[in-house]
Formats: structure tokens, sequence, C-alpha cells
């Protein structure tokens, strides 16, 4: 072996250790995942055009983080023209460049348009029109978040207990409201403040019962609150499927739990820029009750169709930032290869040169950037 052939196998063992390190430090913990998906369910990049006629249709479902990741969508991103946010007022107007129309379905920027808290049956009916024009003319990406459904469920008790009620919210189905029967109270007053733990379990009518798949399932299947209309395992199955389908063809969601990959996965999937770092708040109010764990696994059962939900949620998520890692590497290890071929190949009038006018004397130099060509996410 000469010493060409010798430095030319060292520099390649070089950068092969580099790569495996930087992709060590770069990739999300392993886990073991439980679901099979394909590229195009990994796969997140759409095209957004905040100056056209797109539109972010944000679906937030109550605790799961979403008041603060709200925020994000009008306070943190990095825009040509950020959303003008006044001091003292509770929306933002976040306006596409040089237009009077926004590019944001959220409560921080068009309010409770579709009803407070409004679902996923809700929403897809109500935000064509409320935004002017019809489905066809606009693309509308919906995203959400989810959440641990025990944290999520205590985190909604701990709430309640403090005077909350949601009652002006719509639930508006197949053209109406749900009657008094189809959807009764679980408190006789104006509120439950003071609500125990205990009792808020035993109301069978609570909404916060599997939360999460009723608000991402589309009720129109299932006879909305009718509960008569098919009986439970039918109806509990067909809701679960369905919420199912409409995550996993959501453009985004991220997870309560997993606030830097959330960050990295929506700059990765619209490509736009958050101005700052989210933060992984842990202690919060759910995660100080002490359960004992006959009490966790009750609340598991009221919440078993949530606790499926994520289940998948999760997994498809983590898989996603592992693709998503993966294919950063991909790209950077393509994007080098380029850079190196280009930096060895001399100018085709550097070699024409060298033909006629061989003195050692001569070299011609190159001044172009290369680094300036990267393709920055």
């Amino acid at each position: 072996m000469n010493v060409l052939t010798f430095m030319q196998l060292l520099r390649r063992i070089t950068h092969f250790i580099l790569f495996v390190m930087i992709g060590y430090q770069d990739s999300p913990p392993k886990f073991i995942s439980k679901f099979n998906f394909t590229e195009r369910d990994l796969m997140r990049h759409v095209d957004f055009n905040i100056k056209g006629d797109d539109v972010i249709v944000f679906l937030h479902i109550q605790k799961t983080g979403g008041t603060t990741f709200g925020r994000h969508l009008v306070r943190n991103i990095r825009l040509e023209q950020p959303c003008d946010c006044k001091l003292g007022q509770k929306k933002c107007n976040c306006h596409r460049p040089g237009k009077d129309e926004s590019w944001l379905f959220s409560r921080f920027s068009t309010g409770w348009s579709c009803g407070l808290h409004a679902d996923w049956t809700e929403l897809t009916s109500c935000v064509p029109v409320i935004m002017g024009k019809k489905q066809a003319q606009k693309n509308f990406y919906y995203i959400t978040m989810l959440r641990d459904p025990v944290s999520r469920y205590l985190s909604e008790w701990k709430h309640v207990q403090r005077g909350a009620t949601w009652k002006t919210s719509l639930h508006m189905c197949d053209g109406r409201a749900p009657t008094p029967d189809e959807l009764p109270a679980c408190y006789p007053g104006d509120d439950w403040s003071g609500v125990m733990l205990r009792d808020f379990m035993a109301c069978p009518h609570n909404l916060a019962n599997n939360r999460q798949t009723r608000m991402l399932a589309d009720l129109s299947l299932v006879g909305c609150y009718n509960l008569s209309s098919m009986n439970e395992s039918a109806r509990d199955a067909a809701l679960l499927a369905s919420a199912t389908r409409n995550l996993r063809g959501m453009a985004f969601y991220g997870l309560t739990e997993f606030q830097r990959k959330t960050q990295y996965l929506f700059e990765r999937t619209f490509r736009l820029r958050f101005i700052s770092a989210f933060t992984q708040l842990n202690s919060t109010r759910a995660a100080s009750v002490e359960l004992r764990e006959d009490v966790r696994r009750h609340i598991e059962g009221l919440n078993a169709l949530d606790v499926q939900l994520y289940d998948f949620a999760r997994d498809l998520f983590l898989q996603r930032v592992q693709f998503a890692h993966r294919q950063e590497r991909i790209q950077h290890r393509q994007e080098r290869r380029r850079r190196s071929r280009q930096h060895k190949a001399p100018p085709p009038g550097q070699r024409l040169r060298r033909k006629e006018e061989p003195m050692p004397s001569l070299q011609a130099a190159t001044t172009e950037d290369y680094a300036s060509q990267v393709a920055h996410w």
C-alpha cells in the first residue's frame, strides 16, 4: 500500500468516526416501536405558503399545553411580518405579508370563532366558512397537541376544581348542539368548584373521559352525542379508529412531554423557525398529585381510548423524530461529499492551462465560497 492510498484510507476512517459521533449526539433516545409506519407516515413536510391561501388550524384540546403552544405560534415564530400582539389584547393580528388576511386559525389569532375549544367535527365544518372561502380554494393544515392521558385528566380535574366549566362550548355536530338528555351535566350549580377526585371520576357523563379521542374523531360517524345510535363497544371502536386516522393524517402534532422535539418537528414540517427554544416544565399541578396505584388504574380505565390513542401517537411521534434526524444526517453527508468533489476537481480552465502552459509557478485561484451553497433547514 503506497503512502497516498494509506492517507486516503485514514481520511475515510476519520470521516466515518466523526459521522458516527455526530449521528449519536443528534439522535433521540432509542425506544422500542410497537407500530409499523410507512415512509409517507414518517415524512412530514408542508410547502406552507404564508403569502398565498394556506392556513394553519390549531385544534386546542384542554389541558394539553395548548395555551403555551398557541402563544408560541403568535409570539415566537420568526416571520417577515410578525403577528401584531398589542398589550392588553387577547388576540393578535397574524396577517399575511401585504394582506389583511390571517394565515393562522387559533385562539390567540382568530379567537374561539368556531366555539370554545372546538373539536375536529366542529372545526372541519366551520373553519372554511369562517375563513371566507370554500375548502377547495384553501389548504387547511390541522395541528394539535396531545398529553399523557392520566396527567391530562388530573390537570383537568384540578382546573375544574378551581371553577372552570367550559360550559359555553357548542359541541356542534351534524348542524345541531346536543340536547340536555344527550349531554347531561355532572353538577347542579354554576360550576363544580371544590370537586373531589372520586366525585369527578364517578360522573359517567364527564367529558374529561377520553377527551382527546372524542375531540379528534369525526363524531358524525357515531351519531354525534346520541349514545343510543349504536352499542358502546362499536361506538368506542369507531371513535378510536376515526381519531387515529385523523391524527395520522394531520400536518403536525406535538406531545406535551417532548417540548424540544415538538419544536423540532414543527420547524421541519412547516420550514418556520421559532425565535427562542421551547422549555420543558415538569412541575405541573398534575405532577403534584399523589395517586394510589388502584386510582391510577381506574383513571386509565376511564380513559381507555385515550390511553390507546396516546400510545399510538407517542410511537409515531418518536419515529418521526428519528426519521427526521436520519434524513438530516443523510443530507449532511451528501452535502459534504458534494463539497469535497467540488474542492478536489480543478476548474476546466485550469486543466487547459496546465496542458498549454506547464509552468509550476502558475496556479488557478479558487475563490468560490462553498459554504454559501449549503442548504440550511
